[in-house]
């Protein structure tokens, strides 16, 4: 599996599944951006990210947490 820019809950799961533990509310964007690109499904590019995107998988990942 592929994973895109726009597979934002299937992202916001691989994260979760890798850092159980972290609480997304304390994830700076340019660390996640970062934890997001080194994914080992990840396959896309990274300049083609943005802010709305990150603030989805964000909000996926939080639930994902809680």
């Amino acid at each position: 599996m592929s994973l895109k820019w726009s597979d934002s809950r299937e992202i916001a799961e691989a994260l979760y599944d890798k850092f159980p533990n972290l609480d997304p509310k304390t994830v700076r964007f340019t660390d996640m951006h970062q934890w997001i690109c080194e994914l080992d499904d990840f396959n896309d590019a990274p300049e083609k990210s943005n802010e709305k995107i990150l603030e989805a998988i964000l909000l996926i990942w939080l639930d994902e947490f809680e």
